[in-house]
């Protein structure tokens, strides 16, 4: 890892354990895990073990204390190795955030120390079938009955659906014309009587997964509220800046991997008696994708600093999230064809490019997220959509 104003010494120390555990653990099953579709529960376990999963959350739920930067460089040495992986490490943050925050201590304590043990996995249920981009307009119903919430409805696209133990479920408890501030959100066990799944065949981030998630009368009770009634998205979507600037950096170190590996074999793959380095039709894109892949890395790092230190960051996340993707496939995009032939063929390159797309997909598009710097710079009431 470069030195830079964000990274210390012990962040430094930490990435350089992060980095031999993925290189040794992670890495070895990149591609058989894009195969079968599983995720490795053992493997999970392992970052649990060794505080890779929610480092940044206080000793009190099981957690480091370590702060959101630590979290982030964690997050790019996992995802340098696998990006699939890596969102084991984004849930758990993500997640992890939300329930400490939102939760009864008493019911979210025994799972915040499942999910920095390994021991569980938590997905997050937003998007649904009519729509993902206007992500107030719910439909799926939640109705309070006696000290429980009865939810009935279909949340799509989410991740790890199929194997998460607990999900964070945005439903409507207000009228469809309230809009943001008719939802509530609630911790769901995902073995709860009258919950099904099933899972799509996605082009890339397989091991992970996606797919819909079905809710038939499904009770929980009324403690497993997070945040107030009704106030849910408006509370909880707030740490979404959070996982945006490690959705961002995780992209970013796939694109810093595929370009350490290109520089390499362009100096020892040879064409017309020279190697492909001495040709500037050859290097120069890679050289001006590089200099962009630093610049958007520093700008991620830029995001978690901030929110480290307790000020605004939503602008900075929303650039991490719309940059970081779309540069990232852009960079392998040009790594692969730099490798030529060898670059189409099956194999970590053209899986990368599958794995980094879906990023330009989920968690917020581009268009949403530059909306979202506008209003932070023009002000909401001059930005309305």
């Amino acid at each position: 890892m470069n030195p830079n104003p964000y990274i210390d010494e012990d962040l430094q120390a930490l990435a350089g354990t992060a980095r031999r555990f993925a290189q040794e653990r992670v890495a070895p099953g990149f591609l058989e895990r894009d195969k079968t579709r599983t995720l490795d529960r053992a493997l999970m376990r392992e970052m649990g073990e060794l505080g890779f999963l929610c480092p940044e959350l206080p000793e009190q739920f099981g957690g480091l204390g370590l702060g959101c930067l630590a979290a982030g460089v964690i997050h790019e040495e996992i995802a340098r190795a696998d990006l699939s992986c890596s969102y084991l490490n984004l849930l758990s943050s993500l997640n992890g955030q939300i329930l400490s925050r939102y939760g009864d201590p008493g019911v979210v304590g025994p799972w915040l120390r499942k999910l920095v043990s390994g021991e569980a996995l938590c997905a997050i249920a937003l998007t649904e079938p009519r729509g993902g981009s206007d992500a107030a307009n719910l439909r799926l119903r939640v109705e309070r009955s006696g000290d429980s919430y009865v939810i009935n409805g279909e949340k799509t696209s989410i991740s790890a659906a199929d194997q998460a133990d607990i999900a964070v479920v945005f439903g409507r408890t207000g009228r469809p014309e309230d809009g943001a501030h008719g939802v509530t959100a609630l911790l769901v066990p995902m073995d709860t009587p009258g919950i099904t799944t099933n899972r799509f065949d996605c082009h890339g981030q397989r091991a992970i997964g996606r797919g819909s998630i079905f809710f038939e009368n499904v009770r929980v009770p009324a403690n497993h509220r997070l945040g107030d009634e009704n106030k849910g998205f408006v509370q909880v979507m707030q740490g979404f800046d959070y996982s945006r600037s490690l959705i961002g950096l995780s992209c970013l170190a796939v694109a810093r991997a595929a370009l350490e590996e290109t520089w390499q074999y362009i100096t020892q793959r040879e064409a017309f008696g020279q190697p492909l380095s001495a040709f500037q039709g050859v290097t120069h894109p890679l050289a001006a994708f590089d200099t962009e892949v630093e610049g958007a890395r520093l700008l991620c790092l830029q995001g978690l600093w901030l929110k480290d230190k307790g000020l605004p960051h939503s602008a900075e996340a929303g650039m991490a999230k719309w940059w970081g993707p779309k540069l990232a496939y852009d960079v392998i995009h040009q790594c692969l064809l730099s490798f030529g032939h060898g670059g189409y063929d099956r194999g970590p390159m053209e899986q990368r490019l599958r794995d980094v797309l879906g990023y330009q997909l989920g968690d917020g598009t581009a268009q949403i997220m530059k909306t979202i710097i506008a209003r932070t710079r023009a002000g909401r009431r001059n930005v309305p959509a």
